[in-house]
């Protein structure tokens, strides 16, 4: 067999039939078709390969009506081009949480393009080699060679399509199926399997034609379905008296698929390898900013999105994995990830067509593209992207949409609440900033002012640390362990604002950039080494975007009060930590004097999305929770899979409607899925959101006697000082 799904199966050996001619190990081509068949034949995949090209230059002309990205996409292009193919060819994202997806794709995409390159080597002799040198290299062992790898890797290919087949139709897969489901996927799916399974009923009707040539044997598949034609009793003068029709309705059919691979589904073939090429390994947890220019627009228009994420929509395979693992949706929000895309695409599409006419991209009710309520519900814990095996950059689209309901005033009351505490008070309590370091006034411990004197650590504790009465505890915890381990740490006192990692997520971008404006400014007026934060929300902020803003931009600009016109930690000379990568340091040289015994709970753990997916910090939390001596069970969705609380993306400061709220959700998670099950007395985080919501869920979902909150540093502290944090105070 050889290839009939691919670009070049316009000129297969199926569609283009062998006999055996002189005795040769070959196969003649265009076995009972004449010279007039084989110049339509040549007249038709022309004007195959022209539509082609022509839909091709349409979708790439398309994205450059998209606005500038600001990301150096196709820096590089050599390497991007060998990391993409390496992501694709090994089909690594297509194996992740789904084994038997990955064994499909595999089988259908190395298939495909076994198929594809056996047809162009074909290609090659029939029009090339053969015209030139009167000679063809398709005879003896290379073809047999040829004839055993395509028949082989053709029948995992049917296989690979049968499999779509079985999880599309009789297990009915629930995240393939949504409402931009239609058409088109049917006839993507069933055309490849008509392909596939035609290429072998074509082979196995021209052995049998050919009179079943000996070494028409290595070609396994086609040889089994020609004894099986000839036991049912086609002959041979038979076989070739209909292989003509056959071979046009294959033909035919391959060629129409070459021509509609630009208008349709199959598109993803292209645009998803082009998307792997322009991704940006930080998407997510680096935004991207905005121009100064006061008459930039966010989201009025189609033409305000970059021309990635245009890509973005045509990369969409409608997989659905996105949706599976997102847990706004989950807990019926009214987000779909899958779907916020698709409805992105389908506008452009509408409008690119004349069929419809422009109306708000999102708003608040009413007629728009997306509804507001659709982008609140968003955690932006990063779920949909970490499973996108197409590297779809869910965030950067949100993002811009959330931008466009500030610059509207549609956004959420309490967000715009916070909004306003954070102008006027510099954090998001609302509280008097005098009393951020109040936290500390229970310990004995007077915390360095890092702006007056010279320390190693630059603590940033942050909002909930400082205002939150439950995550004082922790800050206090923390700062036993600091003094524990005679480190010099200081802190910012009043100087210290909200970091503006979630106030960005939700489109208040210049907010967040007065605040980093601020944070930046204050930096280079102390003499510290490295920066730790206390929140994985503060650390992500202050690691991977502050030194992407371009302050000189906006230094000039009466609303922004800062005269900072660098790029700071630019080269990364400041390293910035989350606190559990700093302690985790501490224990391994021994310098908190722990055996590893000292505690004996049996516990859990749960990721934090901005410390684990955000920035890949899995481990260091774990190790120090082993440090105490506790049991560590983990939850099914744990590390990279791990389920969000709820609070990121302004989750905590919004009231939603939802059933189980996904606090809770993740706490009958810990109590019933794992494997210590009502075992497991303490939940342990290490993050100040991930504390609130889950405080929160316990008693909302009823879990108050069956299990506690704690956060990593508070175990820690117990097992160095033998004091549980409520204990802790002036000693």
């Amino acid at each position: 067999m050889t290839s009939v799904g691919a670009v070049g199966g316009a000129l297969s050996t199926d569609a283009i039939v062998v006999a055996q001619s002189g005795g040769d190990v070959t196969r003649p081509t265009f076995f009972e078709i004449g010279y007039v068949g084989k110049a339509i034949f040549y007249m038709l995949a022309a004007v195959a390969i022209l539509i082609f090209l022509h839909g091709v230059y349409e979708r790439f002309a398309r994205y450059a009506q998209g606005s500038d990205d600001r990301r150096e996409r196709l820096a590089n292009l050599p390497g991007r081009l060998v990391d993409a193919v390496t992501i694709v060819g090994s089909n690594r994202y297509q194996f992740d949480r789904d084994l038997t997806a990955g064994v499909m794709h595999a089988f259908i995409m190395w298939g495909f393009l076994t198929l594809l390159i056996g047809t162009t080597i074909l290609g090659i002799d029939m029009d090339l080699y053969r015209p030139l040198t009167g000679e063809s290299f398709w005879t003896g062992d290379f073809y047999l060679a040829y004839s055993f790898v395509l028949d082989a890797m053709g029948l995992l290919f049917v296989v690979g399509v049968g499999m779509a087949l079985y999880k599309r139709y009789w297990r009915r897969s629930e995240r393939l199926w949504g409402k931009h489901t239609g058409l088109e996927d049917d006839l993507f799916v069933w055309t490849l399997f008509v392909l596939g399974v035609g290429g072998y009923l074509l082979e196995g009707v021209g052995i049998v034609g050919r009179g079943f040539p000996d070494h028409e044997s290595i070609s396994f598949v086609g040889y089994f379905l020609a004894i099986g034609f000839d036991a049912a009793g086609l002959s041979a003068s038979g076989a070739q008296t209909v292989y003509p029709a056959v071979w046009w309705l294959h033909s035919l059919h391959a060629l129409a698929f070459v021509a509609a691979v630009p208008y349709a589904k199959p598109f993803h073939m292209l645009s998803s390898f082009a998307n792997v090429v322009a991704r940006d390994e930080n998407a997510g947890s680096r935004l991207p900013g905005v121009p100064a220019d006061l008459d930039a627009t966010n989201a009025e228009s189609l033409d305000d999105f970059t021309w990635k994420e245009l890509l973005d929509q045509d990369a969409c395979t409608k997989c659905g994995r996105c949706s599976s693992v997102c847990p706004a949706k989950a807990s019926g929000r009214p987000l779909d990830p899958r779907d916020v895309i698709l409805d992105l695409k389908s506008y452009r599409e509408s409008l690119d067509a004349g069929e419809t006419e422009e109306k708000p991209i999102i708003a608040d009710g009413g007629a728009s593209v997306i509804d507001s309520e659709t982008m609140e519900s968003c955690m932006s814990c990063m779920a949909c992207m970490d499973a996108c095996p197409v590297e779809i950059e869910h965030l950067n689209s949100f993002t811009r949409m959330n931008r466009q309901l500030t610059d509207q005033g549609d956004v959420d009351p309490n967000v715009q609440d916070v909004f306003q505490d954070v102008m006027q008070k510099g954090n998001t309590f609302g509280d008097p900033q005098r009393e951020r370091a109040d936290w500390a006034d229970p310990l004995e411990i007077e915390p360095t002012d890092a702006r007056k004197e010279e320390v190693e650590y630059l603590w940033y504790v942050g909002d909930y640390p400082s205002f939150d009465e439950r995550n004082k505890k922790v800050a206090r915890s923390l700062a036993k362990l600091f003094e524990a381990a005679d480190i010099e740490w200081g802190i910012l006192f009043d100087d210290e604002k909200y970091d503006g990692n979630d106030v960005r997520r939700i489109g208040e971008e210049f907010l967040y950039l007065e605040l980093a404006g601020h944070h930046v400014e204050t930096f280079a007026e102390c003499e510290f080494e490295k920066i730790v934060c206390t929140d994985p929300h503060s650390y992500n902020t202050m690691k991977n975007e502050y030194p992407e803003v371009d302050f000189e931009e906006f230094a000039d600009d009466p609303m922004m009060p800062f005269d900072y016109d660098e790029h700071w930690n630019a080269e990364g000379e400041i390293d910035v930590f989350h606190w559990s990568q700093v302690v985790e340091e501490l224990v391994e040289e021994g310098r908190l004097g722990l055996s590893g015994d000292e505690l004996d709970y049996t516990v859990t753990y749960h990721d934090p999305c901005h410390l684990g997916r955000y920035n890949d910090e899995y481990e260091a939390p774990r190790e120090l929770v082993r440090a105490t001596g506790c049991e560590l069970h983990e939850m099914p969705r744990n590390r990279d899979n791990s389920f969000c609380c709820g609070g990121g993306g302004g989750g905590l400061w919004m009231e939603f409607d939802e059933e189980p709220k996904p606090s809770e959700e993740r706490l009958r998670e810990a109590l019933e899925d794992t494997d210590a099950g009502e075992a497991v007395e303490k939940f342990v985080v290490a993050c100040p959101m991930c504390m609130t919501m889950y405080e929160d869920g316990r008693k909302t979902g009823g879990y108050e006697d069956e299990i506690e909150i704690v956060d990593v540093a508070e175990l820690l502290v117990e097992a160095v000082t033998g004091n549980e944090p409520d204990e802790l105070g002036e000693n």
